[in-house]
């Protein structure tokens, strides 16, 4: 019996980064987490900063960084309209832990010219794009 698939888009405000049938796809969900597979029914969400993870026809996980957007869920075909869209193995560790320093800096310095809200949305960002690049590494 053949495996059951879903077509995926994912595309930011630069590129289309994926474009292909898959198995499944994980989403950070602006309600939590969410799974989609083969038969899902229609959804439109936003999606908060996170990981898009998918598996491939082939069998293959891939997993990208997402900074936001919007998912759309129609019968058999699943886009991704992210504000900005990375993939998992282009993510530089670095600069995620800067970004995570600087913005637990902003959000300990009430004199900081960055706003509260600003300061704990970098951070939302970094700690999303740390935790795909440790999802990698397994």
């Amino acid at each position: 019996m053949a495996t059951q698939t879903l077509t995926l888009d994912v595309v930011s405000a630069e590129e289309k980064l994926f474009s292909g049938a898959v198995q499944t796809v994980q989403v950070s969900g602006s309600e939590g987490e969410l799974g989609i597979y083969p038969g899902h029914a229609p959804l439109l969400t936003k999606i908060k900063p996170g990981m898009v993870r998918y598996v491939s026809e082939a069998g293959d996980e891939e997993l990208m960084y997402v900074a936001g957007g919007v998912l759309e869920v129609q019968p058999g075909h699943v886009i991704v309209l992210a504000d900005v869209a990375v993939r998992g193995d282009e993510l530089d560790e670095q600069a995620a832990e800067a970004a995570k320093k600087r913005a637990e800096e902003a959000i300990a310095d009430s004199g900081a010219d960055v706003t509260y809200a600003e300061a704990i949305a970098e951070l939302s960002r970094a700690l999303a794009q740390l935790e795909v690049i440790r999802k990698l590494r397994r």
